[in-house]
């Protein structure tokens, strides 16, 4: 199987804003009628998306998992509820029991956790939290350096065993020694997809 978590807390203000909930809701039926994936689902929090991802048509395994939401350096976000390194190094962390039976679900070295979100593969937290999940997971793990959106660049993926080769301040502004956030995707920057790819190209 195939399965898309999305963040759906982020719905706006009516007649104001749609807030990007909107957009992946469509985005997530786009991706569907494209047989890019089985199912989605909009969590409100981690605990919502894992369970919901460790009971979706149990007799199946899991071939790829796809989380769309918002992520800073080494974290990614549902609301204010955050999954970080913690939660697959420390054994007493409230999430981990979950992720351990997200686990057993996972196909093997084959499946991919793309984590679609800002960031989250940036500076040296970035470095740790993609090497520690593609470790506790032992598969393939994939993310960003830079914020996203129609445009998703500094996308890398990182297997198992391995080490992350993009430079820590990929993503960063030079002038600005401790930058709150990342730079802007865009179609020059380096691996650059748009939101309508449905799968990571070679090498990156």
């Amino acid at each position: 199987m195939r399965l898309l978590i999305y963040d759906a807390t982020w719905v706006g203000r009516a007649l104001v804003q749609p807030g990007l909930t909107a957009s992946w809701i469509v985005g997530g039926a786009l991706y569907r009628s494209l047989g890019r994936i089985d199912a989605s689902f909009g969590a409100t929090s981690w605990e919502d998306a894992l369970a919901w991802l460790c009971s979706v048509e149990p007799a199946s395994r899991i071939d790829e998992v796809q989380f769309w939401g918002h992520g800073t350096w080494g974290r990614l976000w549902i609301g204010r509820d955050r999954l970080d390194v913690d939660a697959v190094v420390d054994a007493t962390h409230s999430r981990h029991a979950d992720l351990l039976a997200l686990r057993a679900r996972v196909r093997g070295p084959a499946s991919l956790l793309w984590f679609r979100s800002c960031e989250t593969f940036g500076r040296e937290l970035g470095h740790r939290f993609a090497a520690a999940w593609a470790g506790f997971f032992r598969c393939r793990v994939a993310g960003y350096t830079y914020v996203i959106g129609p445009w998703q660049s500094g996308l890398h993926s990182l297997a198992p065993g391995q080490e992350p080769t993009w430079p820590v301040r990929e993503g960063l502004p030079d002038d600005v020694a401790e930058p709150a956030h990342a730079l802007m995707s865009g179609p020059l920057q380096p691996n650059t997809i748009s939101c309508l790819h449905g799968q990571i190209p070679e090498g990156y």
